[in-house]
């Protein structure tokens, strides 16, 4: 595989099984240091597995899919935490759908997105200290965190159109968009729409992919009427039966546990809290079904939309906080997106997927560091 983090699909369920009763990784990390660095020339291979992604994704993200649980206190000493609150923040409807977010801080507005199978509680110890001289907005995408479960087919430009119009209705003035993950890929094709608006992006183990010259054309073929009615429903429902298996496996807190673990390179926020929220039953009938949609279709359709051509259409600054011992997504992709793209910026992190909470007095430092750099203008009042 080559370092542009391909997703390949696996359709052995026997492997998907064993996967989720064995160690994930089975490898150590050196526990992060206290300061970051900016790029070096590390090389590291990068390989994202769809299996991989969404079985063992779906769980150190945070599940939120399957319900949120937090409790106030802080794991991490000396820094303060988003306040949980049972009944959401605020709320905003889009589509006939009900959108959580958090709302914090005066300021330059910043909008935080979460990656796969999170919420704006990932970004606990961002918020608090980012609204300091910021107003502070993390929001929920559909399908995941307090956020309505929308029965739907789930795409890239489902989650694109939700940030576009977020922007436009709530946020209403020139914007930095910041993203983990899925939430990366999210902020680079909504930035991608506002070019009038969103001022910088922030990406933080980015999801998506280049193409290059080996990407498969995509084609479109009529289907027989054997696959339509007998091979394509008994695929389906074998589907339903493997990933029925994987959402129940996710919520159990011993292997919960075990996969935090093994994906933050310092274990130390992999608290009692953080697995109570992944592992509290979802109240909401619908999360099972969509977990079922978001695997089934979504993630396979990863390679309709490939970086270089929305990195093309981009024109504000990029800042790429990378955690290089990311077991997903490695520093080869961070290169050769800033390669691609002249105008970014590079910090290494000695971290894993999620940098943000695993090392936030890093990533809070250097968010605030280039967020100094930009030349924003304050929003022209009109009376």
């Amino acid at each position: 595989m080559s370092s542009s983090c391909g997703i390949s699909s696996s359709s052995s369920s026997s492997s998907i099984r064993s996967e989720l009763l064995t160690n994930p990784f089975g490898r150590k990390y050196i526990t992060p240091s206290k300061t970051y660095h900016h790029h070096t020339s590390t090389k590291s291979k990068c390989g994202i597995r769809r299996r991989d992604f969404g079985v063992k994704g779906i769980i150190v993200a945070g599940t939120s899919i399957i319900g949120s649980s937090l409790a106030t206190d802080s794991p991490v000493q000396g820094m303060e935490m988003l306040p949980f609150k049972p009944e959401g923040y605020n709320f905003w409807t889009w589509r006939g759908q009900q959108i959580h977010y958090v709302e914090q801080g005066q300021g330059t507005p910043i909008v935080l997105i979460h990656g796969f199978g999170a919420s704006a509680f990932h970004w606990r110890y961002n918020i608090p200290e980012l609204a300091k001289n910021y107003k502070v907005y993390a929001v929920d995408l559909l399908g995941f965190g307090w956020s309505e479960k929308a029965l739907i087919d789930y795409d890239a430009m489902v989650w694109r159109d939700q940030v576009v119009d977020f922007m436009k209705e709530v946020v209403k003035e020139p914007a930095v968009l910041v993203g983990n993950s899925l939430g990366g890929f999210t902020a680079l094709i909504s930035a991608a729409d506002l070019a009038d608006q969103v001022v910088g992006v922030a990406l933080l183990n980015s999801a998506g992919q280049f193409g290059g010259a080996n990407a498969k054309t995509e084609q479109v073929t009529e289907e027989s009427v054997l696959q339509k009615f007998l091979l394509k429903p008994l695929k389906e429902a074998f589907q339903r039966v493997v990933l029925g298996i994987v959402f129940w496996q996710a919520k159990q807190p011993a292997r919960v546990k075990s996969v935090l673990k093994s994906v933050y390179v310092n274990s130390t926020n992999v608290d009692d809290y953080l697995v109570q929220s992944i592992t509290k039953p979802a109240d909401d009938p619908n999360a099972g079904e969509v977990y079922y949609r978001l695997m089934s279709r979504f993630m396979s359709n990863q390679t309709k939309y490939p970086l270089e051509i929305i990195l093309s259409k981009l024109s504000c600054p990029l800042l790429l906080l990378w955690g290089d011992l990311d077991p997903w997504v490695g520093p080869a992709k961070a290169n050769q997106i800033k390669e691609f793209y002249p105008k970014s910026s590079l910090v290494n992190l000695q971290a894993g997927h999620c940098p943000h909470d695993e090392v936030p007095e890093q990533v809070n430092g250097a968010l605030v560091e280039w967020l100094s750099s930009l030349k924003i203008k304050p929003p022209v009042l009109t009376v």
